[in-house]
């Protein structure tokens, strides 16, 4: 008998690649968690990151503006949510305005054009 201790992570289709635009969230439902896939202009580079406002507890980050400020002499990228405009790095999940509050990120890749974000 074979026991598997870290089953395979399964992904889940959110859209096609090409369907994105730059610096603008859309939001899926990955494993009953609301997900704000962004993908940033520039390096076109996809992110993903928990969709709730940890400050409102709403389901709006994938409507935040999306922008970039220098911290520690590197441009961090963000996305400021919409309700009360806190700022979190999208590669860290950090709040860049309280960093003792953080969202949770999610693996996100491209299979055959379509985004895919892996459940949790």
């Amino acid at each position: 008998m074979t026991f598997l201790l870290d089953p395979p992570a399964t992904s889940v289709a959110v859209c096609p690649v090409d369907d994105l635009v730059d610096d603008r969230g859309v939001c899926a439902l990955v494993s009953d968690r609301h997900v704000a896939v962004f993908r940033l202009s520039g390096t076109r580079e996809l992110v993903a990151v928990d969709n709730v406002d940890p400050f409102s507890g709403a389901s709006v980050l994938s409507r935040g503006l999306v922008g970039s400020t220098r911290r520690d002499g590197a441009w961090v990228t963000y996305v400021a949510s919409p309700l009360r405009k806190q700022r979190f790095d999208l590669r860290t999940g950090v709040c860049l305005d309280d960093p003792n509050v953080a969202l949770d990120l999610f693996e996100v890749t491209v299979d055959h054009g379509m985004v895919m974000v892996q459940e949790v």
